[in-house]
C-alpha cells in the first residue's frame, strides 16, 4: 500500500471523541468519474466535521491526480483491481481483508464504498454505504439489451452481496435506481441522491463549435455517434476524452476535432467556450458533463435516454443517440436559432443550481449520520 502520511486525530475504539472528525474510509478510482465524484464531495464534508482517508483501487492516479487527494485526505492505494477489470472473481478475494485492516488502523467511523462489489464479504463494527454509480449488470441491460454474460454472472452475485451488507444504498438518480431494482430484485430501499458539480468559475464568451468530452472506448458513452455526425454538422464537433481503454476496448476517432484525453482543469476550460456542448450516452446513471457544461451556461443536446429525461427535460434537446441524423438535426437546428440556443443554455443553467455540491454534501452528511446513529442504537441493544 501507498499512502501519504497519518492523520494527527487520534481517537479510542469507542468512536469519535468530543469535538473530533468523523473519519471515513471511501474508495475510488482512477479511470472514470468515481474519482471527480469522490474528490469534490470529501471537499465539500470536511467543514461539516468530517475527515476521509481515500482508498484507491484499480492502475495508478497520475501526480496531479495524487497531489489533489492528499490535499483533502490521507491517500492509500491498494494492490486490488476494479471488478470490471478482471476476468476472475478470485483477484477481488483481497478487498474485504484491505479494507476491514484499513477500518481498524484508521479507527475508521464509517465506510462509503463506491462500487457495491467492494462490500461483499465485509464484517466491520462500524456502518457501510455503498453507491451504485454504474455496474456492468445494469450496462448490459441497457447498452446490449441482454442479462449480463455467463462468464460474468459473479458480477451479479457480488453486487448482490455488497447490496445485503449495506446500511444504506444510493443511486445518483431515480433511473438508475429503477435499474437497480430491475436487475437485483429484491432490493432493499435505494436513496437517490444526485451528483453536485463544482460550478463554472465564470461564464465564457461562447465559439461557435460543439464540445463533447468522456472515456470513448466506453460504448455506452457512445462516442462513435459523434464522429459520424462531424461531417454533417453545421459547427465543428471537438471531443476530449481517452478512447483506448484499460482493457485494450478502442473507438476509431476519424472526423472531430479530438483532443484526446485532457486534465480535469483543461477539459471544463474547453468546455466553458463551447456554445452547444453534446453528451450522446446511452447508459448514463447520472452523468456529470451536461451538468459541468449547464454551470457554463451551454446549450445542451443530449441523448433521449431516462436519466437525461429524469434529470433535465425541458432545458435541453433531446435526439435518438443511435441515429447520426437526428443528433445533426438537433445540433443544426440551435445552429441556426441562436435564441433558442440562449433560451436553453440559460434554462439549463437555472437548473444546475439544484445539483449543486452543497446539497450533495447535506444530503450525504445526513446519511452519513444517520447510519452511524443507527448503528451505536443496535450495539447498545
Amino acid at each position: 500500500m501507498i499512502g501519504s502520511q497519518p492523520s494527527p486525530f487520534h481517537r479510542g475504539r469507542s468512536g469519535p471523541s468530543l469535538g473530533a472528525a468523523t473519519r471515513v474510509l471511501m474508495t475510488l478510482d482512477a479511470v472514470g468519474g468515481v474519482w471527480r465524484y469522490a474528490l469534490d464531495l470529501a471537499s465539500s464534508l470536511r467543514s461539516r466535521g468530517f475527515e476521509f482517508i481515500f482508498a484507491g483501487f484499480g492502475p495508478q492516479p497520475s501526480p496531479e491526480q495524487r497531489d489533489e487527494a492528499e490535499r483533502l485526505g490521507r491517500l492509500v492505494w491498494l494492490d486490488a483491481p476494479l471488478d470490471w477489470m478482471v476476468a476472475d472473481e478470485r483477484m477481488l478475494d483481497s478487498i474485504a481483508p484491505c479494507l476491514e485492516g484499513l477500518v481498524e488502523s484508521e479507527e475508521v467511523d464509517l465506510v462509503h464504498l463506491n462500487l457495491p462489489s467492494q462490500a461483499a464479504g465485509l464484517r466491520l463494527p462500524v456502518p457501510v454505504l455503498v453507491v451504485s454509480h454504474s455496474c456492468v449488470v445494469t450496462w448490459f441491460a441497457v447498452v446490449r439489451g441482454t442479462p449480463v454474460p455467463m462468464e460474468w454472472l459473479w458480477q451479479e452475485k457480488r453486487n448482490r452481496a455488497g447490496f445485503d451488507v449495506a446500511d444504506a444504498v444510493i443511486a445518483p438518480s431515480i433511473s438508475h435506481a429503477s435499474m437497480l431494482r430491475q436487475c437485483y430484485a429484491p432490493m432493499q430501499m435505494i436513496e437517490v441522491v444526485h451528483n453536485g458539480a463544482r460550478p463554472a468559475v465564470r461564464a465564457l464568451e461562447k465559439a461557435e463549435f460543439v464540445f463533447a468530452a468522456g472515456r470513448w472506448w466506453d460504448d455506452g458513452k457512445n462516442g462513435a455517434v459523434l464522429d459520424a455526425v462531424a461531417p454533417i454538422s453545421e459547427w465543428p464537433v471537438v471531443m476530449a476524452g481517452a478512447n483506448q481503454g484499460p482493457n485494450g476496448q478502442h473507438l476509431d476517432i476519424t472526423h472531430v476535432d479530438w483532443r484526446g484525453p485532457l486534465p480535469h482543469g483543461q477539459t471544463r476550460a474547453l468546455m466553458g467556450r463551447a456554445a452547444i456542448v453534446c453528451s450522446p450516452s446511452i447508459y448514463e446513471p447520472f452523468g456529470l458533463v451536461p451538468l459541468e457544461a449547464a454551470s457554463t451556461q451551454a446549450a445542451l443536446v443530449l441523448a433521449d435516454i431516462p436519466t437525461y429525461r429524469e434529470l433535465w427535460g425541458g432545458a435541453a434537446e433531446f435526439f435518438d443517440p443511435r441515429d447520426p441524423k437526428a443528433l445533426a438535426t438537433a445540433i443544426n437546428r440551435l445552429v441556426r436559432d441562436p435564441d433558442r440556443r440562449e433560451e436553453l443554455a440559460a434554462r439549463a443553467y437555472a437548473r444546475s443550481m439544484s445539483y449543486s455540491l452543497n446539497v450533495q454534501a447535506e444530503a450525504m452528511a445526513e446519511i452519513y449520520s444517520r447510519i452511524i446513529a443507527d448503528r451505536r442504537l443496535i450495539r447498545s441493544a
